[in-house]
């Protein structure tokens, strides 16, 4: 869940298909919207190199909310960076989300499709959160196509602790003013409101199964070289959920941010990058 945010105000070109470039002197970004499995699905491009990168946004999160240093910062010559809002969030509406049974998986599907239909037969991701839930899912349904993968703030079961924790924070009134405002620019305070509800209800219901499983029976099935990064001090992700991951991961490694909290890329930004970098270029 992203609960730490940057504020960003979206562009819209309200014309499906329409791909739109900014540029300036040192670094150029497109952005549009590419109709995938029945929804028109808005993404942002940086970037020229051959190592092709998703970027996978939070619970209600988008590209302009969740990922601003990575989109301005990462290598452009060696990468191409793609962020994308996931159905039903930020500039990818209508629709409007719910949460089924099988959001996640949907989610996955949407996202490996998406990046098939912009021409790319693999690449790496990278996901925050239940973004990282979903890039789990992806890499675990996808080994051939998934070149590496790197997830923080993301958790394979929801515990009766980690429901507490959902719990406590269901009602948005609760939260501070700079805590709502950059998902209240996006979708507006009345449809933050219900829309994060619904969110608590969809994480939830994963509570109900065997072992609390979102995704336990697909990491053992992940292949690719995984990072899990995480912050030390994250308040909604107990330490146990990157402890499973390693150990159910093959190959994986654990790298902890001790002063870290939920949104490590954001609040540690120069220094997130770098280890990414450094591990996708193994």
């Amino acid at each position: 869940m992203a609960l730490l945010l940057l504020g960003g105000r979206f562009r819209r070109s309200g014309l499906r298909g329409v791909v739109a470039a900014t540029r300036s002197s040192c670094s150029s970004l497109t952005s549009g919207r590419q109709r995938v499995n029945g929804v028109d699905l808005y993404y942002e491009r940086t970037g020229r190199g051959k190592h092709a990168v998703l970027l996978l946004p939070g619970a209600l999160g988008s590209t302009k909310t969740d990922f601003g240093p990575q989109l301005k910062s990462l290598n452009k010559e060696r990468f191409t960076v793609v962020g994308w809002d996931p159905r039903g969030y930020g500039q990818s509406r209508p629709p409007n989300r719910d949460f089924p049974p099988d959001f996640f998986e949907r989610d996955a599907k949407d996202a490996v499709d998406l990046m098939k239909a912009l021409g790319f037969g693999k690449f790496s991701l990278l996901g925050w959160s239940d973004g990282g839930i979903t890039a789990l899912v992806a890499a675990g349904r996808n080994p051939e196509q998934i070149h590496k993968l790197v997830v923080w703030g993301a958790n394979a079961f929801v515990s009766p602790q980690d429901l507490k924790l959902y719990n406590a924070v269901r009602d948005v009134s609760s939260w501070s003013a700079r805590m709502r405002q950059p998902m209240e620019e996006v979708y507006g305070a009345q449809v933050f409101a219900k829309t994060w509800e619904a969110w608590v209800d969809g994480i939830a219901q994963f509570a109900h199964r065997p072992g609390g499983n979102i995704c336990m029976d697909l990491v053992p099935l992940i292949s690719c070289p995984t990072l899990i990064l995480h912050g030390e001090k994250d308040p909604m992700v107990p330490s146990v959920h990157p402890q499973y991951l390693l150990k159910h991961i093959k190959g994986s490694r654990l790298h902890l941010m001790p002063e870290g909290k939920h949104n490590i890329h954001l609040r540690y930004a120069e220094e997130f990058n770098k280890l990414v970098e450094d591990f996708l270029q193994e």
